[in-house]
């Protein structure tokens, strides 16, 4: 899937798995759904109006409709090897209460013997996220990079409990480190998740940021502590992707700043909240194909006037 990137200038690129979902809820079942944590991610920045380059690899399977879907946000596709073989492919149902789910499937397929490589436009790129893959690819892809201002990194239990020398390694050549409040307290063996944070701040990163799905986050420095409060949907049709969708609008918004500092952060999380909260409003993302910027904007003004003290 190479789109050439010509002259088109990449202020940020993503790294992360391309998958075809099947999703189960107490409602409804959907299945053949663009997933996978790239597509969520480098859509949500889209929204930012950073320029966006995504790196990873799809099968034959995957479909020219969800490549096309994918570039009319404006996403740059060099990076995304095309391999023969099967596409990623994940199932899911979700417990009634929408929070917790049961995977019914996990197709890794060429996903199994990705090799990240950055087109050379890429590797300038001064804002960067390590999608939720294997730490040694995080580690591999990362080298290529040269010498970017902020780098974000997702991770997830799995990593935690068969690569943590290399999840520690890639920890400390970062700048932000996102989890939830469960992976926090397994990486950590603490409880108190002021205790989790300042002992991930340890490990080198100048950021935390620890997610609570409909309970908000919390994001950590050496100094402060900022809550970031989830923005109450009235429909949820479906979780997946959100977590993916929140960083991807956090970096995208961030790349588009240009400025890096405690006050640009916030801003960006809360970006971040709006854009979440727009994810699981539909399966996949749908959702977000479906909303203009304008409305984007609508529901950051709505949030921080929520959480307004005044």
């Amino acid at each position: 899937m190479k789109e050439k990137t010509q002259d088109k200038k990449i202020d940020v690129w993503m790294v992360g798995s391309i998958g075809i979902d099947d999703i189960a809820t107490r409602t409804e079942n959907k299945k053949n759904l663009l997933g996978g944590s790239l597509p969520f991610a480098t859509i949500a920045a889209s929204f930012a109006g950073a320029g966006v380059g995504a790196v990873g690899v799809v099968g034959s399977d995957f479909g020219r409709a969800f490549q096309k879907r994918w570039e009319h946000f404006g996403i740059d596709l060099e990076g995304v090897q095309r391999k023969p073989g099967p596409n990623f492919r994940w199932a899911c149902r979700y417990d009634d209460d929408m929070i917790e789910r049961t995977t019914l499937k996990t197709e890794l397929g060429v996903f199994a013997d990705f090799m990240p490589v950055l087109p050379e436009a890429y590797t300038k790129a001064p804002f960067v996220l390590l999608g939720n893959i294997q730490p040694d690819l995080q580690l591999h892809v990362l080298a290529q990079a040269r010498k970017p201002r902020f780098v974000a990194l997702d991770s997830m239990n799995l990593w935690i409990d068969i690569a943590r020398p290399a999840l520690e390694k890639v920890i400390g050549k970062v700048d932000l480190v996102t989890m939830n409040d469960g992976e926090a307290r397994q990486l950590t063996g603490k409880w108190n998740l002021r205790d989790c944070a300042a002992e991930i701040l340890k490990m080198g990163p100048r950021f935390v940021l620890l997610k609570k799905g409909e309970h908000g986050a919390f994001l950590f420095t050496k100094r402060d502590i900022f809550i970031i409060p989830a923005y109450p949907v009235k429909t949820l049709k479906d979780p997946t992707g959100a977590g993916d969708t929140y960083i991807g609008a956090f970096i995208g918004c961030m790349a588009k700043a240009r400025t890096i500092n405690t006050t640009a952060i916030r801003k960006a999380l809360m970006f971040a909240s709006a854009m979440a909260a727009f994810c699981v409003e539909g399966f996949s993302t749908e959702k977000m194909e479906r909303i203009t910027r304008k409305e984007v904007a609508c529901r950051v003004r709505e949030l921080m006037k929520m959480t307004s003290a005044t």
